[in-house]
């Protein structure tokens, strides 16, 4: 229905990852077991990074963000999505859908300058240890967290903005499991040749460039590395960047993958099965890489356990 050229506000209509069936149930109990794994670990590991006053330094400050973002990123998609496996009705209203969109351009933004922010936290630690105190001082690690939550948050609001004033065709159906950009060009009723070159521009500098960084640091890193007498060392920093690189790689190229492509490349169910890796097995597994690889952390772990126990016998 439409009134001059534009479409009138109705609700969406999500046809969700997989063609709904007899087996919503199943895929129901699945998808909620990963989201409070995920929910767990990422609040796990932000607890013990708050308790434990071995990880107040800038390194874990910024893990704690990294898995604020996640615990909030797979609140914004998952839980609909769940739900939608039980209910009869996918729908989702206009305000709601632009509200998922904006949240989630601001999460996913936030963390990747974040990730790529952490790998010059390595970079100063590893190969310019005498002026890390200066160069990560409390003072400059908060001031950078807050500019690029700022940033986020303005670009995503823009991108936001701009798509829902977009005219929709009468058809509402996103063939996607939540809203996002990528999903609702298609059902844009004119060309949107020119937003996606904007699109392309945002992706490059939010996605690209922090990717690039990480990988010149570690390149870096490594060289100074290798150059160490120490074995044990080699083997902690060997580690510590490792997990890093990982879940960097792991996030970045997905995300790269569905924000750089024009909307007639894109295939919804390659994009559906891309984006379950940065919705849900990213925030999944970066509590877990950070965690189980990283001796302080599992001590830190050690020692909450063992208070508790303590606690208990008293």
């Amino acid at each position: 229905m439409k009134t001059g050229n534009q479409t009138v506000e109705t609700d969406f209509t999500l046809l969700g990852l997989f063609q709904y069936g007899p087996t919503d149930s199943f895929l129901f109990v699945a998808i909620a077991i990963l989201f409070s794994v995920a929910l767990m670990g990422n609040i796990t590991l932000i607890l013990l990074i708050q308790l434990d006053p071995r990880l107040h330094t800038p390194m874990y400050f910024l893990l704690s963000q990294v898995s604020f973002i996640d615990m909030m990123y797979i609140s914004t998609t998952v839980p609909k999505m769940a739900v939608n496996f039980l209910s009869n009705s996918k729908t989702i209203t206009f305000l709601g859908c632009g509200i998922q969109t904006f949240v989630f351009l601001v999460l996913g933004g936030t963390e990747a300058l974040l990730l790529g922010f952490m790998s010059y936290d390595h970079y100063v630690a590893i190969c310019r240890p005498l002026c890390y105190p200066v160069l990560m001082s409390k003072r400059i690690c908060w001031f950078t967290v807050m500019c690029v939550w700022a940033s986020c948050s303005v670009n995503s609001l823009i991108h936001t903005v701009y798509v829902f004033q977009l005219p929709f065709c009468p058809s509402r159906l996103i063939n996607h499991f939540f809203c996002e950009v990528p999903s609702l060009l298609p059902l844009v009723c004119q060309h949107t040749s020119q937003y996606e070159h904007t699109i392309l521009l945002s992706s490059l500098i939010i996605l690209l460039l922090p990717f690039t960084a990480i990988v010149a640091s570690y390149a870096c890193v490594l060289s100074v590395v290798f150059q160490m007498s120490s074995g044990k060392g080699q083997t902690k920093a060997i580690s510590t960047c490792s997990s890093h690189l990982l879940v960097a790689s792991l996030f970045y190229m997905t995300t790269l993958s569905t924000y750089t492509r024009p909307h007639s490349l894109h295939s919804p169910e390659e994009d559906k099965t891309v984006a379950v890796f940065y919705t849900m097995i990213t925030p999944l597994l970066n509590p877990f890489i950070y965690s189980l690889r990283n001796k302080e952390v599992m001590g830190a772990l050690r020692r909450l356990i063992g208070l508790c126990i303590f606690v208990q016998k008293i």
